[in-house]
């Protein structure tokens, strides 16, 4: 469809601004693009980076470098009309450069009223800051997976009409991330079997500076999402912050309580599902529903992570490294089916296209809305298993899933011809008595890493 002709009456004082552009609001929205940016440049880079085992250092940050640019060229070229453009299928919109001076503009004038909730240039850092997979893997799942959870529940597609309600992305980038990314781990298959054992992150203090970029950048990341700087943008801000701080310090004291210790990989889990959980509602939701929301995101994915992935014979045939199911897929869902008990019908109807929306918490048809949230959830969850398992699989017609043996021995050296640290001399051989650091758990010997795969190997009993 053409864009339609738009006239233009400029300010006579500022002659590059039209009149119906607010520049505060411009500003916000730049601004939050920023903070979105710096999540995954340098945030995830340093927290992927710094997470991992010393010998895969180097590939986790280069892959989210790559993502980073790969995901921003695939979104101008297709994915943003495929997510917000005119509709193709009732949950998907049709692909189209969005290039163009005039497209852009006319998307930048469309009335308040009618807007959908998306900007064209925080957008594309939101995919690129929860999966980082593959050279091939991460446009396909953004063209074939994460556009079609944007256009439906933003874009003007199906769930957006039946009144689902996803603030900044709680469903649309982080469950379908959390889902995609376990199926993905599903297909690749296991790590070796001496790195699953011992998986000990390469630098503590680097991986809490990712993780402080992420927890300031979530600001843009949820703050951004209503297209100005209004009220629900300052309430969005407010909950985020204090739903993660919350998190955090549940997260942590769980694990003083079962294990005898805080772990700073455990605060740093807290803190990203909070983060996570607050997403879907972070501009609907009052303040101490905030809370009520940390104190179950700082809990609930705990015990998915510590007891339930012990006791699941699923979870433990799946590798799911960095516990991204957990941390992103188990939160996703449970911050939008908060929302759906939460969602307060005042700060409904300041920004979502439904005036009557409104968690079940508040009667009337809080009810429906919860329900809503649940089929949501199923969708995104299904379409993701299928989309990432189609993907994959035709990939693996191509080129090998997962790395010979004896390259996944090497690490970074073998992939890259590059290590992340130069910390021993020629021939030195790593000595786990001198650089290693073990931690006892009920007399159990282990990484402090395992903590991280949700596989500490210890019964709790709750």
């Amino acid at each position: 469809m053409a864009t339609p002709p738009i006239s233009f009456a400029y300010s006579e004082t500022s002659p590059a601004v039209p009149a119906w552009l607010n520049k505060g609001d411009n500003a916000w929205q730049l601004t939050a693009a920023t903070l979105v940016g710096l999540q995954s440049m340098p945030g995830l880079v340093i927290l992927y980076a710094s997470i991992v085992k010393k010998k895969w250092a180097v590939n986790s940050a280069f892959m989210a470098l790559y993502a980073f640019a790969a995901v921003l060229i695939c979104w101008v070229l297709v994915a943003y009309r495929m997510a917000f453009g005119d509709e193709l299928l009732p949950f998907w919109g049709k692909g189209a450069p969005a290039l163009g001076q005039r497209f852009l503009i006319h998307r930048a004038n469309v009335p308040e009223s009618v807007r959908k909730p998306n900007s064209m240039t925080e957008q594309p850092y939101y995919p690129m800051a929860t999966l980082v997979l593959g050279w091939l893997f991460v446009p396909l799942w953004l063209i074939f997976s994460y556009t079609v959870g944007a256009f439906s529940l933003w874009g003007g597609g199906f769930l957006y009409h039946w009144g689902v309600i996803d603030y900044s992305g709680g469903y649309v980038i982080h469950l379908s991330s959390g889902i995609a990314g376990f199926t993905a781990a599903y297909w690749v298959g296991p790590r070796l079997k001496s790195d699953k054992e011992r998986f000990p992150p390469n630098n503590v203090l680097l991986m809490l500076a990712g993780a402080g970029l992420l927890w300031m950048g979530w600001s843009g990341f949820n703050g951004g999402a209503p297209y100005a700087a209004n009220i629900n943008a300052s309430i969005a801000v407010l909950n985020t912050n204090i739903c993660a701080a919350t998190s955090l310090l549940v997260w942590t004291s769980l694990d003083v309580m079962f294990f005898g210790k805080p772990s700073v990989i455990g605060a740093v889990q807290g803190m990203m599902t909070g983060l996570v959980c607050i997403t879907p509602g972070a501009g609907l939701v009052q303040s101490w529903a905030a809370i009520v929301m940390g104190i179950a995101s700082g809990s609930i994915p705990w015990v998915s992570m510590m007891v339930l992935h012990k006791k699941s014979s699923l979870l433990q045939k799946v590798d799911d490294t960095l516990g991204a199911f957990h941390t992103h897929a188990v939160a996703g869902l449970l911050g939008g089916l908060l929302t759906g008990l939460f969602a307060e019908p005042a700060l409904c109807r300041l920004i979502l296209p439904d005036s009557n929306s409104r968690g079940a918490f508040y009667g009337g048809n809080g009810g429906a809305q919860f329900l809503k949230q649940m089929v949501a959830a199923m969708f995104v969850i299904v379409w993701n298993i299928v989309s990432t398992t189609i993907i994959l699989l035709g990939i693996r017609f191509f080129i090998p899933l997962r790395m010979p043996d004896e390259q996944l021995i090497i690490g970074d050296d073998a992939v890259h011809g590059e290590e992340a640290y130069a910390l021993w001399g020629d021939g030195e051989k790593y000595d786990p008595t001198k650089h290693g650091w073990n931690t006892s758990v009920y007399g159990e010997e282990m990484a402090p890493s395992t903590y991280f795969n949700g596989a500490r190997g210890v019964t709790i009993n709750l």
